[in-house]
C-alpha cells in the first residue's frame, strides 16, 4: 500500500502542476514554460507505464496467494480429519536387525558391578481388528476404549504390586510392609511361578470397580487370548480363585539389587506368566 500511495502522490503532483500551468496557457507563455509543460506531461506518462507494470505484478501475487490459501485449507482440513480420528493406541511392530554375524568380534567381557534388572510382564493393548473379532453378545456396550483402559488398569495393578514384592521387606514404609506380607499370604501353589493379583490389589491400586462389568471385559481379554483362566484351590474353604493368566509378551523393566533382584532373576530365568487372581466370597 505503501509504493502504490507513493504513486498516487506522484501522479497527484505533476496532474496538480500541468493544471496551473494550463491554467496560465491563456497567458502567452514563454518558450521555457511550454518546454516545461512537456516535461512534466512525459514524467506523467512514465509513471502511468510504471504504475500499470505495478498492479500487474500485485495481480499475478494476488492469484499465487489465493492459490496458496486453497493449498493451505486443504492441508488443514486433512489434519483436522486425523486429529479426530487418530486412535488412542498403536500396534507397535518390532524392529528387525540385520547383524554381520560373520564378521562379528566377540565381546570382551566386562568388569562391571552386579546389578540385576528384573522385569514384570505386562498384557499387550489390545488392536482394533481383535476387538471387532470379539463376539456382540460377549462385548455388549464395551467400547474399543473402554477394554483398552481396563487392560491398563490390569498393568498399572501388577507392576505396582511386584514392585513392592521385589524390594527388601526392611526398606518399606509400614502401609508397604502390611501390603507386602497380605501379598506373600494370598500365595497359594496354584499361584507358584506365575505373576498374579486379586481383587483387593485391583481396588488397592487402582479406581476400578470388580463388577460384572469387569468380570465380562476379563471374559472379552480371554476370547481375545490376553488371559487364561486356571482353577485352582483356595487360602480357606471358604475362598476358591480363579486365576487368570497373561499370554502376552510385553516386559517393565524395573532396575533392582540385592535380594529382591535375585529373587526377579530366578522367575525371569523360567516361564513367566502374570495371573490376575478373582476371590469369590462364599454367601454369608
Amino acid at each position: 500500500m505503501t509504493e502504490l500511495e507513493d504513486f498516487s502522490k506522484r501522479i497527484h503532483d505533476r496532474l496538480t502542476s500541468v493544471q496551473r500551468m494550463l491554467d496560465l496557457s491563456i497567458i502567452d507563455l514563454p518558450q521555457n514554460k511550454m518546454k516545461k509543460l512537456g516535461q512534466e506531461l512525459f514524467a506523467i506518462e512514465g509513471i502511468l507505464e510504471e504504475s500499470e507494470k505495478y498492479v500487474s505484478r500485485q495481480r499475478d501475487q494476488l492469484q499465487h496467494l489465493k492459490k496458496l490459501e486453497q493449498s493451505s485449507q486443504t492441508y488443514l482440513d486433512d489434519l483436522r480429519h486425523l486429529l479426530d480420528n487418530i486412535p488412542e493406541h498403536f500396534e507397535i511392530e518390532p524392529v528387525k536387525i540385520h547383524a554381520n554375524i560373520e564378521n562379528a568380534q566377540p565381546r570382551q567381557p566386562e568388569k562391571v558391578k552386579k546389578v540385576c534388572k528384573g522385569y514384570i510382564k505386562e498384557m499387550e493393548i489390545i488392536t482394533i481388528p481383535e476387538y471387532e473379532s470379539i463376539p456382540q453378545y460377549m462385548k455388549g456396550r464395551v467400547s474399543y476404549d473402554q477394554l483398552n483402559a481396563a487392560v491398563l488398569c490390569i498393568n498399572t495393578s501388577v507392576c505396582s504390586k511386584y514392585k513392592i514384592l521385589h524390594q527388601p521387606a526392611k526398606t518399606l514404609n509400614n502401609h508397604s510392609r502390611k501390603l507386602y506380607q497380605r501379598f506373600k499370604e494370598q500365595e497359594t501353589k496354584d499361584t507358584k511361578g506365575h505373576f498374579f493379583i486379586v481383587e483387593a490389589d485391583v481396588r488397592e491400586f487402582t479406581e476400578t470397580k470388580f463388577d460384572k462389568r469387569f468380570q465380562g471385559i476379563l471374559n472379552m481379554l480371554r476370547h481375545c487370548q490376553r488371559l487364561k483362566e486356571l482353577r485352582g484351590g483356595g487360602q480357606s474353604s471358604s475362598t476358591r480363585p480363579a486365576i487368570w493368566c497373561f499370554d502376552s509378551t510385553v516386559y517393565t523393566e524395573l532396575g533392582l539389587t540385592g535380594s529382591g533382584a535375585e529373587k526377579i532373576q530366578e522367575q525371569t530365568t523360567g516361564q513367566l506368566e502374570v495371573c490376575i487372581t478373582k476371590e469369590k466370597q462364599s454367601k454369608v
